[in-house]
Parts: structure tokens; sequence; C-alpha cells
């Protein structure tokens, strides 16, 4: 490799630094390490509750009525997903 593609690949390297979440602040830093720890302590929970994470692309009205649901009935989105889903499936 060239010297010149060597200088480009490292100033990419130095960019994806400067844009990774947490390399804004200092006081940022210690902020998102707690908050990996904390995603990977919940993804732990989930796993021993047989929770599996299933993305889906959805309408946006029909969100929006999941969203009214689930603060009407004051749960968490993701229950009142799957008990929607549940009564779907079972109907």
């Amino acid at each position: 490799m060239k010297k010149t593609g060597m200088a480009k690949s490292d100033a990419k390297k130095l960019m994806g630094k400067m844009v990774a979440p947490g390399a804004a602040g200092i006081g940022n830093a210690g902020n998102a390490a707690n908050a990996a720890v904390d995603k990977r302590e919940q993804r732990k929970r989930d796993q021993a509750l047989g929770l599996v994470p299933f993305a889906v692309k959805l309408n946006g009205d029909l969100v929006k009525r999941l969203h009214a649901l689930a603060t009407e009935r004051g749960l968490d989105l993701n229950e009142t997903v799957a008990d929607v889903l549940a009564k779907g499936l079972a109907a």
C-alpha cells in the first residue's frame, strides 16, 4: 500500500473514533460505558425470561394506535404488542 493510502486509512480510523458514541465529551464516556453494561444486563434478563428480539416494519398509523393503547393500559409497548399478538393469534 502506498504512503498516501496508509494516511487515508489512518484518517478514516481517527474520524471513526471521533464520530463514535460517547466520544463527544469526557463526561459522556463514563455514561456510555454504564449504558453498555445496562444493555448487556437487560439482554441477559430478557433471555432468562425467554424473550427474543423481533423487529418488524409497521404502518405509522398502526404504531400510533399501539402507543396509544400502551399508554391507555399503562403498560410497556413490548407487553402491549405481545398481548395484542397473542389475542390475535388465538382468535
